[in-house]
Order: structure tokens, then sequence, then C-alpha cells
């Protein structure tokens, strides 16, 4: 195994780095967020029971792509368990949330460090697909300074690890270029990270990376403070983002037979530049919702789990999204090609919601007005209610979801 460190990634953005691997990536699973089950009793720790980055599909599609979600969560739940009773109990580096928000927060001598890890999954496999390389470190990005904001933070800086096969300046540089847009989008640094050469291990690459941002300790957003009629703003997606891959692709290439040059009549692009779509970063415009909007509830990263990630909050609450876009059309294209219900994506995809915001009803205009001068396509999806198991309900298409699954209503 060769390890390399490297701290300049300073280059600049263009299109075009192109080079091909094996389609092949490993999977990786994320223990920093969790989503609440009310089926399973939480962890030490732990708001809800874990959740894994590669979604919570139901038992048919995932699974039968390759993807156990149960065994994964037993496994999750004893790391957690044992990962918390590192805490300090006090003093400095003291951990200010349980296990199950989309970053954690601890107290550095009385400012609030944030900080989440998140990678770009089985995504790779697209850009291996495709030989383009530029655009996957957006993803790597965004998956990372989006979950900061739910929290209330900005982020600041972020350390990267790539695991490649064999080392390839061309892919590299590719993926250097776009971890750059993506700090440049999101104003942060990126200040280290390491390449790890693993050919035994690793076909391809996998890229993941850890962000820090602060927060003022007496400013952490968890959901604390949400109330029965508080307006759900959804911001639009642009497109599939950073999850459910591993089904797309089962849909698409596996069970389909198409190629990633395959033009479907519904999109405006070939089937692999549609999928390789940039996960969109909402920094600018949800740090300055957070700066002039004094009801503000909660922020909602929209990653794996789909909608269902609206309950991982801290108050008893629950979401009537009675007002939600149709899908962009490359979802109906996943649906129809996996075989799998409108509930089974609503529990893996984002649906064309990418973020959401909860504020005060009466505040939903002047929060859509800032989101309009950044140019975030955004309207009011629903509202919260009252209620203790926390279910997301979706009467447009006669679906209630809890834990991790929707079910008939």
């Amino acid at each position: 195994m060769t390890l390399t460190t490297y701290t300049d990634l300073n280059q600049p953005y263009r299109k075009n780095h192109r080079r091909a691997f094996p389609a092949h990536a490993p999977q990786v699973l994320n223990y920093l967020g969790a989503a609440k089950n009310p089926s399973r009793g939480p962890a030490p720790g732990v708001a809800g029971s874990p959740r894994m980055e590669l979604s919570s599909s139901g038992p048919e599609g995932y699974k039968a792509a390759g993807v156990d979600i149960g065994e994964a969560d037993a496994g999750l739940r004893n790391i957690v368990g044992r990962i918390t009773a590192t805490w300090p109990s006090q003093g400095l580096g003291t951990v200010q949330l349980p296990i199950g928000f989309f970053a954690n927060v601890i107290d550095i001598g009385g400012t609030g460090l944030a900080m989440c890890t998140d990678g770009v999954g089985s995504k790779a496999i697209v850009a291996q697909m495709l030989g383009r390389y530029d655009t996957i470190g957006i993803d790597c990005v965004a998956m990372n300074v989006n979950d900061l904001l739910c929290v209330g933070a900005r982020p600041l800086s972020m350390v990267d690890y790539i695991a490649i096969e064999k080392a390839d300046a061309a892919v590299l540089d590719g993926i250097a270029i776009g971890l750059t847009e993506g700090a440049r989008q999101s104003g942060c640094s990126i200040t280290g990270g390491e390449i790890s050469q693993l050919p035994d291990m690793v076909r391809g690459f996998d890229l993941v990376a850890t962000a820090i941002g602060t927060v003022p300790l007496d400013r952490i957003i968890v959901g604390r403070y949400i109330q029965p009629g508080d307006a759900v703003i959804g911001l639009a997606s642009n497109g599939v983002h950073s999850n459910g891959f591993t089904l797309a692709r089962h849909a698409f290439f596996d069970r389909g037979g198409l190629s990633a040059d395959h033009v479907f009549p519904e999109l405006d692009r070939p089937l692999g530049e549609e999928l390789l779509r940039p996960t969109l970063i909402y920094v600018p415009e949800i740090l300055e919702i957070i700066e002039h909007i004094g009801s503000v509830r909660a922020l909602i990263h929209i990653t794996g789990d789909g909608l269902l990630n609206l309950p991982r909050v801290e108050a008893a609450a629950g979401f009537v999204l009675d007002k939600l876009p149709a899908p962009p059309a490359i979802f109906n294209l996943i649906e129809q090609h996996a075989g799998v219900s409108r509930a089974e994506m609503f529990e893996v995809y984002n649906m064309g919601i990418g973020f959401c915001v909860v504020v005060a009803e009466a505040d939903a205009a002047a929060t859509l007005a800032i989101l309009e001068r950044h140019g975030r396509a955004a309207s009011v999806i629903g509202h919260a209610v009252a209620d203790p198991d926390k279910s997301v309900h979706l009467p447009q298409y006669k679906l209630i979801g809890r834990g991790k699954r929707f079910f008939p209503a």
C-alpha cells in the first residue's frame, strides 16, 4: 500500500477530464447520521437508530442490487455504542449532540466546531463509465457542506481521502478540479488529504471527505422549536445527486442492458451525463436565511432515505407534504426500469427536492425571496404537524412514511 498526502488542490476548473477505470467501486457506510425508526430502540447516544448513507430502500430493490440494509444497520448499532463511550463528560471537546443529526458539534473553548464525513458512493462508477472525473469532487464537497448547514454551521474547511487502484495523474487531477470547484461554490478551503493506492482492495476509486465548520453553541439548529403549521420549503435538486446509485445502475445497466450513451426522449442529455449531474451546493443561500430569518426551525439535507430525512429533528413533529412538484423524468425512468414501487422510490431518492427549510409560516415569503435572489428554484411543499411518531405524509401519492419505509396511507 502506497500512501501519499497532498495539500494543494488549488487548480482552475475545467471540463472534459476523461480516463477509464473498470466499472466497480467499494460501498461506504456513514454512521454519523441516524434516522428515526420507531421499531428499534436507540443505541447509547443515538437519536433514533443508525442511518446508512447507502439509503433505506426496501428489501426488494436495493437488496436485489446487492445492498443489505438490515445487516449493515445491526453492525452500525454496535459501532455507535462503542464510539459514544469515547465522549468526554465535560470540558474541551464536549460533544453537544447525540448521534442522529446530519453533523455533530463539539465545544472548543466556547465555540462550536461542527464536523461531518461523507462520500460519493457508487456514483464514482458512473464517472468511471464515462471516463469523466472533473465533477465528482463537487459531489463530495456538496455531501459534506450541505450536512454542516443542517446544524446551522458555516463550512470552513475539509480534507479528502482518495482510495484508488493505481495512481493516474489525469484522473487525480480531474478529481481535484471538482473538489476545488465545490470548495469555491461553498466558500470553504481544502487544507489537505490523502491518496491511498490499494490495488488489492479497490478497482477504480472511492472518494470521501471530512468537513468542519463553526456554529455558536447557543445557535445550534436541531429542529427543537418546530411548531404545527410551520412551512416546509423545498429547494429543487439537480437530479439524483449522490444517493441511490446502486439501484439506478442495477436498473439501467444490469437489468435494462443500456449503455451510458443511451438517450431517453424524456431527458435532454445521454443517460450517463444525466446521472453524473453534480449535487447542488446550498451554502450561500442557506447561510443568508440563517442570518436574516429569525424563525428558522430546521434545515434538512435530502439525501439517502429521501424525504424520510425530515423527521431527523428533536421536536415530536411530523410533516404533511401536500404540494410536492412532479419528480424530474430521471426518477420515473429509474422506477420503470428497476421495477420498484413509487413508495420505494421515495425511500431511496430525493425525488426532485434536494434540501428543505422549515420556518414559521409568516416567514415563508421572505425565505422564498432570498432563495429567488440566489437563483434557487424553491416552493412551499407542505407544513409541520404535531406527531410523536414523526410521520411523513404524502397525500398526493397516498403514502405515509415512518422510520425508513413508506406505506399505503
